[in-house]
């Protein structure tokens, strides 16, 4: 198979979960950065800027790289929407926090709460009706409506919390319109990832703990994926699908970064 010149990295359950560290994937950074081998930090995560994410690693688990290696779905939206576009008008209205509300905003977009040509809607801790509503007018009036990705639940010490896929759901069904979907397992941050790193994609390959999202991403823009069962799914999980990961691991330990296959 080869070296693979790239690699896109999940976060949660594949480099840590939640608090908790997981030293293979230390080690295995480590080893990309002293082979100088590119890599991504690609997560759905739309709250945080790529600064605050590379903190979060250094501070709680030891894990030292710069908001340059960090790629969020925040930024990915910030990069399909300004490529959709163009040398238009750049207004939006935006459902979401500062991680998302800071990208768009360095692309040169605009707030306009009444006929904005952008609704991007992603978690947003605050979300309020009113919030809702102007969401709902702007896209009746012929917005494009963005969602940033489509998880409908994330964990967190209490359980499983409502997710922005939670969120733009109730933009929906309010427009009775489906957003375009950016974030995992939609191939636009993919795509935008593999632009961001400048490989082509068959020189990359994407791992990530969870089959529904980063491993059917990969597989949607028909990239190689690494499955690491620290995390979400589950070798029985993982064998009733139709397609297979490329390559399945226990631990990141176990991956040859030499040669690009399991030890």
């Amino acid at each position: 198979m080869g070296k693979y010149k790239g690699y896109l990295i999940d976060l949660d359950g594949t480099v840590y979960r939640g608090r908790e560290r997981i030293p293979a994937a230390k080690r295995f950074i480590e080893r990309l950065q002293a082979s100088g081998t590119d890599f991504l930090l690609v997560t759905n995560n739309t709250t945080k800027s790529p600064a605050d994410v590379a903190e979060n690693l250094a501070t709680n688990h030891d894990i030292h790289v710069t908001p340059d290696h960090v790629y969020t779905a925040a930024l990915a939206t910030a990069d399909y929407v300004t490529e959709l576009a163009g040398a238009g008008e750049k207004t939006m209205y935006v459902i979401g926090e500062l991680g998302l509300k800071g990208a768009m905003l360095d692309k040169g977009f605009k707030f306009n709460e009444v006929t904005p040509r952008y609704v991007i809607v992603g978690l947003d801790y605050d979300a309020t009706y009113h919030k809702f509503e102007l969401a709902t007018l702007a896209i009746k009036r012929g917005a494009k409506f963005i969602g940033t990705n489509a998880d409908t639940n994330l964990p967190n010490e209490r359980g499983l919390v409502p997710g922005a896929g939670s969120v733009i759901a109730m933009v929906e069904r309010a427009t009775q319109q489906k957003a375009t979907y950016v974030g995992k397992p939609e191939t636009i941050i993919m795509e935008k990832a593999v632009q961001r790193i400048g490989l082509d994609k068959c020189d990359c390959v994407m791992v990530g703990d969870n089959y529904m999202t980063d491993i059917s991403a990969a597989i949607n823009f028909k990239m190689d994926s690494l499955l690491v069962y620290t995390g979400v799914s589950t070798p029985e999980l993982v064998a009733k699908q139709a397609v297979q990961p490329t390559q399945v691991v226990n631990s990141l330990d176990e991956w040859d970064l030499e040669n690009g296959v399991v030890k």
